[in-house]
């Protein structure tokens, strides 16, 4: 099978900043909406502006899923040029974007749309594996396939460094957001079958905490495909990524193996600043 021939996609949530183009996979941005202004995630809003609007504001931006056109329009234009497309999206527990990706693909010869149980670069890492595939040559339905049974062990998971956006965005109660402040409470959430949840609560600072969700998340997933390991995060400090990715090295990831990426303005959205996750597939395929 011509590589060529086939295109891989995944929505702008996915966080994977340069390594879009640099795999040649397909960014479909979300919308993400500030008051009355609507914007389309990382084509003319950035993180920064998500920031000043809160500050200024103090009210939390909105997100929102394309309509099903448009995913038929960016469809169509790589079927029209004889291309068959993988588009790997983000939660559907989450998110509209798998249900309506999936409507497009129907009016579409070609399209192949896969839930990828997942956000931001867990769902980059589908995408990655995809292209991998494509790479070495298999064809549409077999990437498609192998996708479909490792998203299960996609480990994505992320520790919170403040309440105040889940909070004001509906994600916790009242209660929570107050004992969270009073104690400082860094809750690690997970991605549990598409499903964001609270797998554990640390007490006291974020960057003497990070270390101990390192500890943890290994602890519970221990087998990862060494390939490669995301450290995604919003504008978290320089020395809290470099002690992450020490940790890592000392794991047993090479170090040219280790993607740090800036979450985009849609899951910025949701979690606020200095919220920071590592990322990998855990089935051991090294």
């Amino acid at each position: 099978m011509d590589k060529e021939n086939i295109k891989i996609t995944t929505d702008s949530a996915s966080d994977l900043n340069g390594l879009f183009s640099k795999h040649d996979i397909g960014e479909f941005p979300l919308y993400v909406m500030l008051g009355e202004m609507q914007y389309l995630d990382d084509v003319d809003i950035k993180p920064e502006m998500i920031f000043d609007y809160y500050e200024k504001k103090n009210a939390l931006p909105k997100t929102a899923a394309r309509s099903i056109d448009d995913f038929y329009d960016y469809f169509k234009s790589f079927t029209d040029e004889g291309k068959e497309v993988i588009h790997i999206a983000i939660s559907s527990k989450i998110s509209s974007t798998y249900e309506y990706a999936l409507a497009a693909s129907k009016r579409l010869n070609g399209v192949y749309v896969i839930d990828g149980l997942s956000l931001s670069s867990g769902t980059g890492l589908l995408a990655l594996a995809a292209a991998d595939l494509r790479d070495e040559g298999l064809d549409a339905k077999s990437i498609t396939e192998i996708i479909e049974s490792r998203k299960h062990n996609v480990q994505a998971s992320f520790m919170i460094n403040t309440l105040d956006f889940l909070y004001k965005g509906g994600r916790c109660s009242g209660l929570a957001a107050i004992f969270g402040k009073a104690f400082s409470i860094k809750p690690i959430l997970q991605l549990i079958d598409g499903k964001i949840t609270v797998v554990k609560k640390l007490m006291g600072n974020f960057s003497k905490n990070i270390l101990k969700y390192i500890d943890f998340t290994f602890e519970r997933f221990d087998n990862p495909d060494k390939t490669r390991v995301f450290i995604t995060h919003t504008s978290a400090a320089p020395e809290v990524v470099d002690a992450v990715r020490k940790k890592l090295i000392d794991f047993g990831f090479a170090p040219e193996n280790i993607n740090e990426t800036t979450a985009g303005s849609t899951i910025t959205s949701h979690c606020g600043k200095s919220t920071l996750g590592i990322l990998y597939i855990n089935d051991g395929n090294n």
